[in-house]
């Protein structure tokens, strides 16, 4: 005969199983605390060599932008060399270029600041001057649309910044060594002398037909 299963025997296999489910929950806990360690250093490596690169590119970065800044600043140099030079091509054929064209200038300026109480500053790279006319001469190296259109900016408020002109009659020129594609055409459209160089010389481009706008 099987021997009958007592309360105590009960309470035995409770302690033991129960026992179990503990070293089963402390097992978990520990396979947990070990797997979350384990996740935090990955992490934190990640972390390190995430910072470590983004610090990497932080560098290379910024010596990137000391070369573009020093690039940068060679061009403009060179960019108003270039700009100087068309100036010195220009100036001394200003008188005669424009006396073909029928507007007698009898003097020229350089670089003609606007006073201070206009309260408009602007700089004319070259100013031609007769009894009441005026021709306001920008110089590049290589002309854009977008210099042309700065140019008819200057024009439009010529007279506000250089008011001791306001009753003059006003024509605008663009002296270049390179245009781009479609620009002279631009320019001549917007009546503006063309000037272009040749060689040692300098040309007005414009064709015999053209007629030049009279601002302000």
């Amino acid at each position: 005969m099987a021997e009958a299963i007592t309360i105590a025997d009960i309470y035995k296999l409770f302690e033991q199983t129960n026992a179990a489910l503990d070293q089963s929950r402390i097992e978990f806990n520990r396979s947990i605390a070990a797997s979350r360690a384990e996740f935090e250093q990955s992490l934190a490596k990640s972390r390190t060599e995430a910072d470590r690169r983004a610090a990497d590119a932080d560098r290379r970065l910024a010596k990137l932008e000391k070369t573009v800044e020093r690039t940068s600043k060679a061009v403009d140099s060179l960019t108003t060399r270039w700009g100087s030079f068309v100036e010195e091509l220009v100036r001394p054929a200003v008188v005669r270029m424009f006396r073909d064209r029928g507007i007698l200038i009898t003097h020229t300026m350089e670089r003609v600041r606007s006073p201070l109480a206009s309260g408009m500053p602007m700089e004319i790279d070259i100013l031609g001057v007769n009894g009441m006319k005026v021709v306001a001469v920008e110089c590049k190296s290589r002309l854009s649309k977008d210099d042309v259109d700065e140019m008819i900016g200057r024009l439009i408020n010529f007279k506000t910044a250089f008011p001791e002109y306001a009753q003059y009659s006003l024509y605008g020129a663009v002296a270049v060594i390179e245009i781009n594609e479609g620009v002279d055409v631009y320019a001549y459209r917007k009546g503006l002398f063309v000037i272009r160089t040749n060689g040692a010389s300098v040309e007005i481009a414009n064709d015999d037909q053209f007629l030049p706008m009279t601002w302000g």
